[in-house]
């Protein structure tokens, strides 16, 4: 069983100060994170270019034996550009101070639960050239320390004199939602930028221009020098204005780009004239939509299971390319890596072999801590992660960390750079209440919980660790749970499954893998084999619009004060995704399984400026491309349809997607049949699997 999870729940410090009444103006709100230092002494400036505010949430919809602390914080990053002519040396003994007391104090305290100011790296000073800049980031704890609040960041030079720089940590009115790096042919190098912009202003907001700020070096990532503006951006809507209450943003052309540590900076005009840029700060790496099977290097008596032709076969057959394992001597350096590949997600050291042009293809993330929040044990704070992640910092291998329970992740948010969580729905280990969902009338369940309690938290992970992607492990074919609740089928039945998956790529994942698509959990869940595949083959189908856009719209849609449908979009350049999925499935007291059943609908979906008008309306599934009755009219699309447990859509402002899309889906079926082996329909080849299980 999990241990208990970190617990931050005791009020840290003092109330938050009064919030002003009534909104502030653009402008202002704008200018508020950008106050100016106070100079004293003629000391050296390290001027704040930006403020990046990212509050917590937390979900409403989440049960817990014990209430939540309803405290929330904010992930905070500073933009500090050295203006003062000359080199800055930053040490992890420079007396750097917020609020009168140092990042330490404050991560003592637990006011903070980590950050990566020049006190972290005690053994890596900084000397910044003129101009260039560095980003420190906090994580608060608590509302003291979250949207609303202030900073007052001092810095004594010595002899240089000292420095006080007040920051207002005014939660944003527009920021970037999404930034995604992509790139063209095999290689893992990016040659564009998407980034989306969320405007909550009262007014008109149109980004004008963009610039990357680099490292000189990977080993000097913490250094960020500025390239040139770029202002040729593909904007959509096409003028690029993005009116009040609405998303839009811009594809830009850099180049190929180095694997490493950026600043995006993104200029904005306003109706009054030109605003402060928005930031962000994430690493640069090629975004392409991985799909895992979790530890398929697990042995089997003396073998192991990637030296077994027939395993790797179902796992590529089933449109897998991923796996928790690095290199497997008899596999990795055999020509069976390239027939089946499967992208590495484990420790990867030394650095020295994995960090290398021939190796990076091979990678999908760094992921060794498994559950911090459970910890083996005792939970891993999380400034004990930032510090087992720092190392990584200076090399091009993405992180990842994989977070457990929506009640206290936002503490870890920000630590890594390809956040992903795992939460199970049946059938599994579970840190949230089941039995406090009160979701069917007052029928409790212990085998169970809400199937879209997955997107609620799919959602909270992306706000949370935004702009970056992020991905989530989706529950299937393992065998090892335990009985829960009086449940004897310990895996989802393919319809759990199917809404599961569903739930979370409705909420704009960028990669998914399959918990645990074992050797043996293949063959004893041979029913799933084929429903796996299917959701694969869809998602092969629409990544390319999930890689470019960002989620738009989420509505749920009661009946009678019980959950309908859950209703969802995400919107790119080149079209949009639409996702329903179907609430009213109901629990089987006697199988103790969720059941599902045919439902006709009327889907109406708010549709974003640039795509008002849309030239393509159509639904595609693992059978194909199809027609469906549609009708456009206030700025959205009414879709009528007959569905069973969920159903996507393809909204495109262009012709082309359509087309597109049924010849992706010609290919993907012969990209199965390619291996001549398919356990799922064939007895010989599902019993040619079997035998190979002790």
């Amino acid at each position: 069983m999990r241990q208990q999870p970190l617990r931050l729940e005791q009020s840290l410090i003092n109330p938050p100060p009064r919030a002003n009444s009534g909104p502030p103006g653009l402008l202002l709100v704008f200018l508020l994170p950008l106050l100016l230092a106070r100079i004293k002494s003629g000391a050296a400036q390290l001027e704040l270019a930006g403020v990046t505010v990212i509050p917590h949430t937390q979900s409403s919809e989440m049960r817990y034996w014990k209430e939540p602390n309803p405290e929330l914080g904010a992930r905070v990053q500073l933009y500090l550009r050295n203006g003062s002519g000359v080199p800055l040396l930053l040490t992890a003994a420079l007396p750097i101070r917020c609020r009168g007391r140092t990042p330490s104090e404050w991560l003592a305290d637990g006011a903070w639960t980590w950050h990566d100011t020049p006190s972290a790296w005690p053994t890596n000073d900084l000397l910044l050239a003129p101009g260039a800049l560095t980003v420190w980031s906090f994580n608060g704890a608590g509302t003291n320390w979250g949207a609303g609040t202030g900073a007052d960041l001092s810095i004594d030079w010595g002899a240089g004199g000292s420095e006080e720089i007040p920051v207002s940590l005014q939660a944003p009115s527009v920021w970037l939602s999404a930034v995604t790096f992509l790139g063209t042919g095999l290689g893992p190098v990016p040659d564009s930028v998407v980034f989306h912009v969320a405007n909550r202003s009262g007014a008109a907001v149109r980004p004008s221009a963009c610039r990357l700020w680099l490292p000189s070096a990977n080993s000097r990532c913490r250094e960020l020098r500025p390239q040139p503006w770029l202002t040729r951006l593909e904007s959509f809507p096409a003028d690029g204005v993005i009116p009040p209450g609405e998303k839009g943003g811009a594809r830009v052309a850099t180049g190929s780009l180095p694997l490493g540590y950026a600043a995006l900076e993104v200029a904005c005009a306003g109706t009054s004239g030109t605003l402060p840029s928005l930031w962000a700060h994430l690493r640069v790496k090629r975004e392409v939509f991985d799909l895992g099977a979790g530890w398929v290097a697990s042995g089997l008596g003396s073998s192991n299971t990637l030296h077994v032709e027939p395993y790797l076969k179902t796992l590529r057959r089933m449109h897998l390319n991923a796996g928790m394992h690095q290199e497997v001597p008899g596999y990795s350096n055999t020509p069976l890596f390239d027939r089946y590949p499967l992208k590495y997600m484990n420790r990867l050291q030394p650095f020295q072999h994995y960090d290398t042009d021939a190796m990076l293809p091979r990678i999908h993330a760094v992921e060794f801590l498994g559950e911090p929040q459970y910890g083996g044990g005792r939970p891993v704070p999380p400034m004990e992660v930032w510090r087992a992640l720092a190392p990584y910092q200076a090399t091009r291998l993405p992180t990842s960390v994989t977070h457990s329970e929506e009640r206290v992740w936002r503490y870890y948010a920000g630590l890594s750079d390809y956040p992903h969580f795992d939460a199970y729905r049946v059938s599994a280990p579970a840190p949230d209440a089941w039995g406090r969902y009160d979701r069917w009338g007052g029928e409790r369940l212990r085998w169970g919980a809400p199937l879209e309690t997955i997107g609620e938290m799919t959602r909270s992970l992306r706000d949370l660790n935004r702009p970056m992607p992020i991905a989530c492990w989706s529950q299937g074919a393992h065998d090892g749970w335990e009985r829960h609740g009086g449940r004897s089928r310990l895996s989802p039945t393919p319809g759990e499954l199917r809404v599961q998956a569903c739930e979370a790529l409705a909420q704009r994942i960028t990669s998914l893998y399959w918990f645990n698509l074992s050797l043996k959990s293949l063959v004893r869940f041979r029913d799933l084999i084929d429903p796996i595949t299917r959701v694969n083959r869809e998602i092969r189908m629409m990544e390319d619009l999930l890689l470019e856009g960002d989620a738009y719209e989420q509505r749920r849609e009661p009946v009678r004060g019980t959950p309908s449908w859950d209703l969802a979009s995400v919107m790119g350049p080149q079209g949009g995704l639409l996702f329903v999925v179907d609430l009213a499935y109901r629990p089987d007291p006697v199988e103790k399984i969720f059941r599902f059943q045919p439902r006709e609908g009327a889907f109406q979906f708010k549709l974003p400026p640039w795509m008002d008008h849309p030239a393509e309306v159509f639904r595609f599934d693992a059978d194909g491309v199809k027609q469906v009755p549609f009708s456009l009219a206030n700025g959205g699309v009414e879709i009528r349809d007959r569905l069973e447990m969920a159903a996507f859509y393809v909204v495109a402002p262009r012709p082309g997607i359509q087309e597109r899309m049924q010849r992706r889906h010609a290919e993907l079926i012969r990209f199965e049949g390619s291996f001549d082996f398919d356990p799922a329909g064939s007895d010989a080849d599902f019993e040619r699997l079997r035998r190979l299980v002790p």
